[in-house]
């Protein structure tokens, strides 16, 4: 597998498509992509550069090869974040002050109506 680059004069829609017909009937293409902006057409697969040169050429398109290398290896698919582990509930109230004398315990609650102590 390699990767192709080549600059091409790309003015319009029609030139765009006409690359890409010209290119595509070539074998050993696994994809093609062509970015009119910058005026660079992509080749991957295993194709002569030259050959897909020639080819443009013909069509009446100038052709430059930038590069051909090797394509860069897909990314390695992202990892979900971490999930935030549910949120803790508060620690339990410690038990209302007490005697030891005579082990009294006092409980408070409160009500919607008001305030409860218990003795």
């Amino acid at each position: 597998m390699k990767k192709i680059e080549l600059k091409v004069n790309i003015w319009c829609q029609k030139c765009k498509t006409d690359v890409l017909k010209a290119v595509a009937k070539l074998g050993g293409i696994d994809q093609v992509s062509v970015d009119a902006e910058k005026g660079t057409l992509t080749v991957i697969g295993e194709v002569d550069p030259v050959l897909v040169a020639i080819r443009l050429r013909k069509k009446g398109k100038e052709a430059k090869i930038i590069s051909v290398g090797p394509p860069k290896p897909p990314e390695p698919p992202k990892k979900p974040p971490a999930e935030k582990p549910p949120p803790q509930k508060p620690p339990e109230k410690p038990l209302p002050p007490c005697c030891n004398q005579c082990q009294t315990v006092t409980i408070y609650s409160f009500y919607d109506d008001g305030y409860c102590s218990i003795l």
